[in-house]
């Protein structure tokens, strides 16, 4: 059989796709996580807060006083620390935080949480923690679900002016009362 340019040039392609296919799916599953990144978004007015976080499962484990240790600063999910983005003041909890982008970092307790909002970004974990940074700490009672949350969840309840950061897994939920301000009239 004669190969031709053009058949040798096919056979090369042919290679040369089989080569990045199997190179791009070993980096695409080394990629994956147990615990996948995700995105909770709320606007009002001109105000947009964006949470991400990564969402580690139940599967059956214990979690809190167990997993997640009582008393002790926790990333508030897995993998990276868990960040806040607001694109303008807001009121969380009855004190003002300033627009801008910030670390989210608990104690859980079994009546309640110590929700503490940071400056540093970008840590991996709470290992890193450092309480000199924090913008503010405050606390909030835990309210008990009948039903299991079976993966970590954060999340948004929009009322109006007015909102709810919740966190949500295994059978323990946080409520983070926000107030959106009006926007401030331009001179």
């Amino acid at each position: 059989m004669l190969y031709s340019p053009l058949m040798s040039m096919r056979i090369r392609l042919y290679y040369a796709v089989i080569l990045f296919l199997l190179t791009y799916s070993v980096s695409y599953a080394q990629e994956q996580r147990i615990s996948p990144l995700s995105v909770t978004t709320s606007r009002y007015k001109d105000t947009y807060v964006k949470i991400v976080y990564s969402q580690p499962q139940k599967k059956g484990r214990e979690i809190f006083g167990n997993l997640v240790p009582y008393g002790q600063v926790w990333r508030t999910g897995a993998n990276e620390a868990t960040e806040i983005t607001i694109t303008t003041d807001i009121i969380i909890n009855g004190t003002e935080l300033k627009a801008g982008t910030y670390s989210i970092f608990t104690i859980p307790n079994a009546s309640s949480w110590t929700i503490i909002i940071n400056a540093d970004l970008g840590l991996w974990g709470s290992y890193n923690y450092n309480e000199k940074r924090d913008v503010m700490r405050f606390v909030v009672p835990v309210v008990k679900n009948n039903q299991v949350t079976e993966s970590f969840t954060i999340g948004i309840d929009p009322r109006n002016n007015v909102a709810d950061i919740f966190f949500v897994w295994d059978k323990t939920r946080v409520n983070i009362p926000v107030q959106y301000l009006e926007p401030k009239p331009k001179p």
